[in-house]
């Protein structure tokens, strides 16, 4: 901006966006200053540059508000995790896929997993059991991004929302 400018002539865009045209960069400096605004180029690789007369300052500060604002609507999507056993009783089992139906509402992609002790791993297919049927119960608000597949000793399997487009 202003003296930094490197270019004998600028293609010159008014204060109101109006195109004023091909000009000496010290004729469009000194119309910068004249305004009491600032000279700006905004396409320093076209022939000739391109710049631009404002407030600069006032420039900076409403970029500076647009990206907050983009940053305060933006959701972060967060991994939640669910842990099961091999022998786990109903209630217990209805008590986490509640959890896991209230993490898919908020947003959150759920991380669920059955963890196996001992001599339970020989019993893999009864953590497999419990995750199909926990992926079949809450199929109309989630994808299973990842299938259950068996990690040390622990089945692991990766939910992520509906999204609605």
């Amino acid at each position: 901006m202003n003296d930094e400018i490197r270019a004998r002539e600028v293609r010159l865009v008014g204060a109101e966006g109006e195109q004023i045209g091909i000009k000496p960069f010290r004729e469009a400096l000194q119309m910068a200053i004249d305004l009491n605004l600032d000279l700006v180029n905004v396409a320093p690789t076209a022939k000739p540059p391109v710049c631009r007369i404002m407030d600069y300052g006032k420039f900076r500060y409403e970029q500076q508000k647009k990206e907050k604002e983009a940053r305060k609507n933006q959701k972060t999507v967060d991994l939640k995790e669910v842990w099961f056993r091999v022998n786990i009783e109903d209630n217990d089992y209805q008590t986490k896929m509640r959890n896991v139906v209230k993490f898919l509402k908020e947003g959150d992609k759920v991380k669920c997993s059955v963890r196996f002790r001992g001599r339970e791993i020989t019993h893999a297919s009864i953590g497999q059991r419990i995750l199909d049927n926990l992926a079949k119960e809450v199929a109309e608000l989630c994808v299973v991004e990842r299938m259950p597949k068996l990690e040390g000793r622990s089945m692991i399997m990766i939910l992520a929302p509906k999204t609605n487009t």
